[in-house]
């Protein structure tokens, strides 16, 4: 939206008292808009400004929503922001509406398909990866030095492959691996080994000693077999069904001699990758997860609602689409338990929330800690308010079922996955349960990628996409700029998510290989 065009405000309801600046760069004071509307302030762009007096205590409505009370009086025409809100007091986990919402079935998405890759266990991947496992973050050194010869040394002579990632995290030791808690980050390190971008290859990189044993890590069972693929041909046990490269092993004489043996046991497995080949499947195989990070007040109003457009839409094909982020939607729970298809769904969802009040309780940390001195400067006053412009990712289709954090996605439909708002938490989760693809929406820019699955960035304004025009890949900007609608938004990023699972296109993220480390989500204490 260019300094030249009229000055313009959106607001999300009748009902709202306050509306967001849409101008690149906001409007000085003094601006007077059509219907007379006259700034008393200089107000920033994706910032609140009053559509009328706000008494002193009175309710600030956006989205329909009470988002906060005025601490002093706000007269018409005045920029709201955070140091004039008192922000409510959570929603209570008790009484709230369950299973009430039935909106009108849609009718169902046929005819859509894409390329990937068919695993034995009846999961698609999207993208051919090895993945090399690691029980602990005591071998990253050493993990990473191989794959990178992996990729000089091997990887073109294995065309089809088309990365090599080492699964490092910083779980495995120095921890209580018996506390109950503990259960949460071995099933997401487990799951995340088994993810549909991996093919089913499984190999571990272990030290010796590490609280974190491979045997506890994947045990016998927990790996789908093809021929007997994963037994003794690459020197595992039959017992074990395990291929580890453990550095303590005797065997071991010197750095080269751990590094050429993660290299013979790689070249394994890249070559029953490589004899892979994509086949058409169709759209219900997609496992989507949908996130926000860098969020601005934009975020509710283009990309956001955009993205949940295109949830519904594939939703309508069959497939699972996951949101996420405790703290960001804890503020909404009313609404999502009314959307929950059966009144266990309901329940699922109320006691995720409980557990994570009490892990926050428990930390000494409220939920006013989540909104960042970035979302803020995007416009974002607080949690209630970024609450809202977040749950809009999820559409508006029935959620279907609830996935614990680190646990496998075992339906199809909208989930909500359970994780932390941390973009890096979350997205690893997101990768354990299984996600294949992935959508992340941005107001104030984040350089965010994932090795394990292809990652689409949703700009939200249209002045972040041409700043960052080689790392956004949607520019949902043009919904406020009324270039597009939500739906034009909705329908070009499925067809988009249709050409990157198929490998047709490559989202920006992959093309600059910008990966960030897997975040285990450990609430277990460390020793």
């Amino acid at each position: 939206m260019t300094a030249d065009r009229p000055p313009l405000r959106i607001a999300m309801h009748p009902a709202d008292n306050v509306a967001i600046v849409a101008n690149d760069g906001g409007l000085p004071a003094g601006t007077v808009f059509p219907d007379g509307l006259v700034l008393v302030d200089k107000v920033p762009q994706a910032h609140k400004v009053a559509l009328e007096d706000i008494p002193e205590g009175g309710a600030i409505r956006r989205y329909d929503v009470v988002i906060g009370y005025a601490l002093k009086p706000i007269p018409r025409g005045s920029w709201v922001h955070e140091r004039l809100l008192r922000m409510p007091e959570a929603r209570s986990l008790e009484g709230l509406p369950i299973a009430t919402v039935r909106p009108q079935p849609q009718p169902p998405l046929e005819g859509y398909t894409f390329e990937g890759y068919r695993n034995a266990d009846g999961s698609v991947g999207t993208r051919n990866i090895l993945a090399i496992t690691q029980t602990v973050q005591c071998v990253a050194g050493v993990t990473d030095f191989a794959v990178q010869r992996i990729k000089a040394e091997l990887l073109p002579r294995y065309p089809n492959v088309d990365d090599v990632v080492a699964l490092e995290h910083s779980y495995g030791c120095g921890v209580a691996i018996d506390a109950p808690d503990a259960v949460v980050p071995i099933r997401t390190l487990r799951n995340i080994s088994l993810n549909p971008n991996f093919g089913g290859e499984v190999m571990v990189v272990s030290l010796g000693c590490e609280k974190l044993q491979p045997e506890r890590l994947l045990p016998p069972g927990s790996i789908p077999l093809v021929d007997e693929r994963n037994v003794a041909d690459v020197g595992a046990s039959e017992e074990t069904k395990l291929d580890v490269v453990c550095l303590q092993d005797e065997a071991h004489v010197g750095f080269m001699s751990m590094v050429e043996s993660i290299l013979r046991q790689a070249e394994v497995h890249l070559a029953r990758l490589n004899a892979r080949r994509r086949e058409t499947v169709p759209a219900s195989e997609l496992v989507v997860g949908v996130q926000c990070g860098g969020s601005d007040a934009f975020s509710g109003v283009t990309a956001n609602p955009a993205v949940g457009f295109c949830t519904d839409l594939l939703v309508r094909t069959g497939a699972t689409v996951m949101f996420s982020e405790v703290t960001e939607v804890r503020d909404g729970i009313d609404q999502l338990t009314a959307r929950a298809a059966t009144p266990e769904v309901a329940q699922a969802m109320i006691d995720q929330m409980a557990w994570y009040d009490a892990y926050l309780q428990r930390g000494q940390v409220d939920r006013s800690a989540n909104t960042t001195p970035g979302n803020k400067k995007g416009g974002l006053s607080n949690i209630v308010e970024k609450a809202m412009g977040s749950i809009v990712k999820s559409g508006s289709a029935p959620i279907s079922g609830v996935v614990a954090p680190g646990e496998r996605a075992r339906q199809k439909g909208l989930l909500y996955a359970a994780t932390p708002a941390s973009d890096f938490i979350c997205g690893t989760l997101q990768l354990a349960a299984g996600m294949n693809l992935h959508v992340f929406t941005t107001g104030r820019g984040t350089p965010y990628g994932l090795a394990e699955a292809p990652v689409i960035k949703v700009a939200t304004r249209s002045d972040l996409a041409r700043r960052w025009h080689d790392l956004m890949d949607v520019n949902a900007g043009r919904i406020a700029d009324g270039e597009a609608s939500i739906e034009d938004m909705g329908w070009e990023l499925f067809r988009l998510m249709l050409d990157v699972a198929s490998g047709r296109r490559k989202t920006w993220a992959e093309q600059w290989k910008l990966h960030n480390q897997l975040v285990l989500f450990n609430p277990a204490p460390v020793t």
